[in-house]
């Protein structure tokens, strides 16, 4: 959920692996492992070190690169190489593979530089720099095969909703729901994943939003964090990005680039619904399933992680649950649901 290029801090418990870490890139000879610095606060088990290159490797390598540090007990490695190569097909610039040591979960990887999309976007600039955005995510979508990624089946879009009711229900707000509420937010559940499921599929990102951008001055936007990728629904990804968790946007801004990433689409030849405003539906019903599995996320990262950096994020991502659950009838009933569990819940906290 969050770049690979902000600043952390390492946990005593990690320094075994980064002993590792150290002794592997000793051995490359690529990189100066006294200039090792955390280049990454990461919402996963990874890690990302920023390494000088050896003066003799920077005209071919560039004067820094980036290391990962992937438990291969819990993180999936070769998944991060297999949708690396389908993206750096696709035309679209990822890190590049420098070398690695897939079995002990260590890569070193390209450096896309310290900007992401969040910490330049602005009003002024914003339809410029989502245009790149969209342009790279198009070229990823038009590269779709069936068959090279996991499906995002039914039983994938139940499993990411229900982390709501676990965690921002029962964690978060310390409540339980009776029958009748249960089955009022199956019910919601249900409508919002007939429509996703309806949707035409291409390959998806799964987490294609300002924090996963960087800023290149050429072959922008840098793409990162695609490990988690799959295939599924042809909006999930222009959700990610146009109904992002991090920055929000006048509506009518977002509906002017939903409906010129959908001209695009169109002309392109990507499987997108051919009535504009069925389409945009598509999209609103598609980011209602993400904003919920959010919610579900960032208290579980809270509560269960001790990272409640995210937990600041939640009202944001509630506002876009409450107004697009509000313009649609078979989804009114969430927001009845909210406004009882809201009025019953007790004061929360956003710490863990």
């Amino acid at each position: 959920m969050s770049s690979l290029y902000q600043n952390s801090s390492t946990s005593a418990d990690k320094d075994a692996r980064l002993q590792g870490l150290t002794e592997w890139l000793a051995s490359t000879g690529l990189v100066e492992v006294g200039t090792g610095r955390p280049a990454s606060s990461d919402a996963s088990f990874r890690r990302y070190f920023r390494y000088d290159v050896v003066p003799a490797m920077q005209d071919k390598l560039g004067a820094t690169l980036v290391a990962m540090d992937a438990p291969p007990e819990r993180e999936n490695v070769p998944a991060f190489l297999h949708v690396q190569n389908l993206l750096m097909e696709a035309g679209v610039t990822v890190p590049a593979i420098v070398a690695q040591k897939v079995e002990s979960g260590y890569l070193l990887l390209s450096d896309l530089g310290v900007t992401t999309y969040l910490q330049r976007l602005t009003v002024d600039n914003a339809p410029f720099m989502y245009s790149s955005a969209v342009d790279a995510l198009l070229k990823f979508q038009l590269a779709s095969q069936p068959g090279k990624l996991p499906e995002f089946d039914r039983a994938f879009v139940l499993r990411e909703m229900n982390l709501f009711p676990e965690w921002y229900i029962g964690r978060h707000l310390n409540l339980t729901l009776d029958e009748k509420q249960q089955a009022q937010l199956d019910k919601v559940f249900e409508a919002i994943t007939a429509n996703v499921l309806a949707q035409q599929q291409v390959y998806m990102h799964r987490d294609f939003h300002s924090r996963n951008l960087m800023w290149l001055e050429h072959g922008n936007p840098g793409v990162l964090d695609f490990q988690d990728a799959v295939y599924g629904p042809v909006t999930y990804d222009l959700a990610s990005l146009l109904r992002d968790a991090y920055i929000q946007w006048d509506e009518d801004m977002v509906l002017d680039w939903v409906v010129r990433y959908w001209q695009s689409a169109k002309l392109a030849g990507l499987p997108v619904n051919p009535d504009i405003d069925a389409f945009y539906r598509d999209f609103e019903f598609m980011a209602l399933q993400r904003h919920l599995k959010i919610l579900g996320i960032f208290c579980r990262l809270n509560y269960r992680d001790s990272k409640p950096i995210y937990m600041g994020d939640l009202p944001t991502v509630m506002d876009y649950v409450r107004k697009t659950a509000n313009r649609y009838t078979e989804l009114k009933p969430l927001i009845r649901l909210l406004d009882v569990l809201e009025d019953k819940a007790p004061a929360v906290g956003y710490t863990f």
